[in-house]
């Protein structure tokens, strides 16, 4: 069972189960990630969407009307919000930034990395979906790009916390995967690939996107201490975390949701 540590606070609401960062919650920012729990469910129109993202923003404290969801697709698109937006005003985007009080951005997952992302000098969020097209397109890297960019922030400013998702020991890929990867980030000199099991005569791969893409935001000038990782696998902890490659077809989705006060 995920229980809470230094890291991380476990919380078992009345009606919804979720984590949240210690060190977002000291420096006073709203936020969770959602466990695994009967009836929830935060995938793009389906029955329980609405109720599980109002049940959720009920016991976080957040408006429900406030809510910015994305049509996430595996781009590189990250869009800066000024008010809420329903999903189909927010296509192809996989990443939301604010510095808008109380606009309470959301992204879902089932296995793909989510990052919440707080500047604590400027005063701004974001909440990033890198899956591994993601990675591969450094998305994370475009977003703290654009905080710098837009909103002034120094980098040793930012907090990033990564939710609970696949890890390298089940993120496994075939050759012509591990190449593309290898060449694209051939330049970051780092041992990120470990040779898997031969299936069906055909060698695998595992690839850690969490540290791969720590790699990226440390050499943007993100203190390592202002990483944070839950260090959840999503299919080590199928009980609790939706995972697609653990559940396959009818698999469900979590959400990560974040909001400034």
């Amino acid at each position: 069972m995920i229980e809470s540590n230094s890291i991380i606070k476990v919380t078992r609401g009345e009606n919804v189960d979720y984590i949240q960062f210690n060190k977002l919650l000291e420096l006073g920012v709203n936020h969770a990630y959602t466990l695994r729990r009967d009836g929830i469910d935060f995938s793009n129109g389906v029955e329980a969407e609405e109720e599980s993202y109002k049940m959720l923003c009920d016991e976080l404290g957040m408006e429900y009307e406030n809510l910015a969801k994305p049509h996430q697709n595996h781009t590189r698109t990250i869009q800066i919000i000024d008010k809420p937006y329903k999903i189909k005003d927010l296509p192809e985007t996989d990443g939301l930034m604010t510095n808008k009080e109380n606009i309470v951005l959301a992204t879902v997952n089932a296995d793909c990395i989510l990052y919440l992302v707080y500047d604590k000098n400027r005063k701004v969020i974001a909440n990033i979906h890198s899956g591994w097209k993601g990675t591969y397109k450094r998305i994370i890297e475009k977003g703290i790009s654009m905080m710098i960019e837009e909103f002034g922030s120094n980098p040793e400013d930012i907090i990033v916390c990564s939710c609970p998702s696949i890890r390298g020991c089940h993120f496994e890929v075939d050759e012509e995967v591990k190449n593309d990867f290898e060449e694209k980030f051939k330049f970051l000199d780092l041992d990120f690939i470990e040779k898997g099991n031969i299936e069906d005569g055909k060698q695998k791969y595992h690839i850690d996107t969490i540290k791969l893409n720590t790699k990226l935001l440390t050499d943007l000038g993100i203190p390592k201490e202002n990483i944070i990782d839950s260090g959840i696998c999503s299919v080590c902890n199928k009980d609790e975390v939706y995972s697609y490659r653990a559940d396959g077809e009818g698999f469900r989705r979590a959400t990560a949701v974040i909001t400034l006060k």
